[in-house]
């Protein structure tokens, strides 16, 4: 597609849809951590129901994997889309991804959560505001 012509479209798209901020995608990371609960599956599956649930979110499904020698990634499929944890134990180390789309779930309290739970001496946030169209916000799915 020519330059012009993807220009034109987004420009229609820009104008015609009014794209407002709601959705956020929290990229957290979590630094010296708990060694025992960065390494704990179980404790991580739990810790992420928890959290969802805190942020107001619909769990739908929690799978997760124990590396050896040490290791655990967890994700939390969300009806509003997804929190993951992907943890080196041996750093000391987390990353954390919370997606949330719609106004209804708060992410902060997800976020807060997790250092506490974690116990993170350090963390470093980044938010970045997504901005569906208002023909997406406007439907609404339903699950099982």
């Amino acid at each position: 597609m020519e330059v012009h012509k993807k220009n034109q479209i987004l420009s229609s798209f820009y104008n015609d849809q009014k794209l407002i901020h709601q959705s956020k995608h929290f990229l957290l990371e979590l630094y010296r951590c708990d060694y025992e609960k960065l390494n704990d599956e179980s404790f991580l599956r739990c810790t992420l129901n928890r959290a969802a649930k805190l942020a107001k979110a619909t769990v739908l499904n929690l799978i997760s994997n124990k590396f050896e020698p040490q290791g655990v990634t967890a994700i939390a499929l969300l009806a509003e889309s997804h929190i993951s944890i992907h943890t080196w134990p041996e750093s000391n180390y987390s990353a954390v991804d919370i997606f949330t789309c719609g106004q209804n779930m708060m992410p902060q309290l997800a976020s807060e959560y997790l250092i506490e739970v974690l116990q993170a001496e350090e963390h470093s946030l980044r938010v970045i505001e997504r901005n569906p169209p208002a023909e997406v916000l406007r439907q609404t799915r339903t699950f099982v």
